[in-house]
């Protein structure tokens, strides 16, 4: 859940079809947890749902959703979110397909920070059972 008068728009530069959460169900300075429902309108969807590679981007924006926040708590309202590079340092997909409408539960946890580098560990869940296993690798772009 986010604080009062904050939206994930705060925290996330993604906008339209790019922004594939629905909901923050819970928020940390190292931790986030989200709601997302498979949508017509994100990429890489059809008629039979979406490839289960979408789960590593909203395993990132989880992981943004969180950064997002300390950077806000950090810096202030107004502060620049900015965006991350992110790579794939693994990922274990235990579906190849999620449905239309299926609601997923990404959970997204800093292990590592250095600076501008943090490394999460993410899962995703479709109703408790784990659909996907990642550990990302962020790097904060340049401000400059």
């Amino acid at each position: 859940m986010l604080p009062e008068g904050l939206t994930i728009e705060d925290l996330l530069p993604h906008r339209d079809a790019m922004l594939l959460i629905d909901e923050v169900v819970s928020l940390g300075q190292e931790k986030a947890v989200t709601r997302s429902a498979v949508s017509p309108r994100w990429p890489m969807t059809d008629a039979g749902g979406v490839r289960a590679l979408i789960l590593v981007e909203l395993a990132a924006q989880t992981a943004a959703i969180s950064n997002g926040w300390q950077n806000h708590l950090t810096n202030g309202p107004t502060a620049d979110q900015g965006g991350w590079m992110v790579g794939v340092k693994s990922a274990r997909f235990f579906v190849d397909r999620l449905p239309l409408g299926t609601d997923i539960i990404v959970t997204s946890e800093n292990e590592f920070v250095f600076e501008g580098f943090r490394e999460i560990r993410a899962e995703a869940t479709v109703a408790g059972k784990p659909v996907a296993e990642m550990t990302l690798q962020l790097m904060q772009a340049g401000t400059d």
